[in-house]
């Protein structure tokens, strides 16, 4: 049992590093491309350049970061049960050793009750709501600020599709 909870440690940072390096890539792609564009091709209609930013959000969110795996209950066969998306659910993952500050329930993100600069200090810096730094389980991030937008505009489209 131990093994598999180190394991399953081990796992979740190398997610986060994963998370860390896709992001850093992804950003140094989009700063090169848009930096060849033409003038002409960079200003595109806001409601398109909103939804692009929407769906990177959610690519960051669901593929990359993967918040759904403890941000949405599961099921009785342990799927994701889609129909509470991102609405809050009990940490399925327990630590080894006791720790005081883990957290046993992941909050809802589909109601996104943040500020945007709450958001951002969570998503840029890893201190949450109540000025402390956010806790265990949920992975601390350093995001750039536009990966960090681009999420918190996936996450209040879910708020108002509802």
């Amino acid at each position: 049992m131990r093994i598999r909870m180190e394991m399953k440690l081990i796992h979740e940072q190398a997610l986060s590093l994963l998370f860390s390096l896709t992001i850093a890539s992804g950003v140094a792609a989009a700063a090169q491309q848009s930096s060849t564009k033409p003038a002409s091709r960079q200003t595109s209609s806001s409601a398109m350049s909103r939804e692009s930013e929407i769906e990177r959000g959610r690519y960051l969110v669901e593929e990359v970061a993967r918040c759904t795996d403890c941000h949405t209950p599961r099921d009785s066969n342990g799927a994701l049960d889609r129909s509470a998306w991102l609405q809050g659910a009990p940490i399925w993952v327990k630590p080894v050793q006791s720790k005081e500050a883990w957290s046993m329930r992941a909050p809802g993100l589909a109601e996104f009750s943040y500020s945007d600069q709450q958001a951002q200090d969570i998503l840029e810096r890893g201190i949450g709501t109540n000025g402390n730094p956010i806790q265990p389980p949920m992975h601390t991030y350093h995001l750039h600020h536009a990966d960090a937008v681009a999420i918190i505009a996936y996450l209040r489209s879910l708020s108002r599709a509802k």
